[in-house]
């Protein structure tokens, strides 16, 4: 046993609840969802003392995939901006060799056309 404590979001705890409300037994739900039973129960009791409020403790929040979600989001979008700035070296290069960008323009168009 590992000794840290589970966190579980809103949506979970309600559709653990809602499972029971259903008409399944806590503990055929408790162990299909790897919970305990008293935990689950307590949730049944939150619900009904406050509809509103119940479940409203943010918890702790997984670091872990916050942070990665936020790497992954970086990591796209300097993806994009490398392959924006390879295309427009590119198009640097051929105004270069050509000495004039309507050229370079010209000649890229005749090159995806197949002349």
């Amino acid at each position: 046993m590992s000794g840290r404590r589970r966190t579980f979001t809103k949506e979970f705890k309600l559709a653990a609840v809602k499972a029971v409300e259903s008409g399944k037994s806590s503990g055929f739900v408790a162990r299909q969802l790897e919970i305990d039973q008293q935990m689950l129960n307590r949730w049944r009791r939150e619900l009904r003392r406050g509809p509103t409020q119940a479940f409203s403790r943010h918890g702790r929040r997984r670091l872990g995939e916050s942070r990665e979600a936020e790497l992954e989001r970086k990591i796209g979008q300097l993806t994009m901006e490398n392959d924006f700035l390879k295309k427009v070296l590119v198009a640097l290069e051929e105004q270069q060799e050509t000495g004039s960008g309507r050229r370079a323009f010209t000649k890229r168009y005749e090159k995806k056309r197949g002349r």
